[in-house]
């Protein structure tokens, strides 16, 4: 996990145009033969262009990691890619998907 918090890391903070993934997600995050972490699939990633910290797009993402912002209003930003990557790492904890039913329920009392 911490092989794809620092490609985030790259992505966000490693040129002057950074770049949103949109959609990390554990799909997106691959193992190579040494067990190290990458990113992949930039299908829906946007540049956010220098000095922008958000952007606006109707492209969705998966269901279950999108942030708040982004599936009620369409913002873009970097704050989106910690936010999936935070679902990705609570799903790693608790072995349990985002659209579990325990989750969509809003009922914690199954845990």
């Amino acid at each position: 996990m911490i092989d794809i918090a620092s490609s985030l890391e790259y992505l966000h903070h490693g040129s002057s145009t950074p770049i949103v993934h949109c959609d990390v997600n554990p799909s997106n995050a691959l193992l190579d033969e040494d067990m190290v972490g990458h990113v992949s699939d930039f299908g829906i990633s946007k540049l956010l262009g220098e000095e922008k910290l958000q952007i606006y797009t109707k492209t969705f993402a998966t269901v279950g990691y999108m942030a708040p912002e982004y599936g009620s209003k369409g913002i873009v930003s970097i704050k989106g890619d910690v936010y999936r990557y935070g679902i990705m790492l609570m799903e790693v904890f608790t072995r349990k998907k985002p659209i579990d039913d325990m989750f969509v329920k809003g009922r914690p009392s199954n845990w």
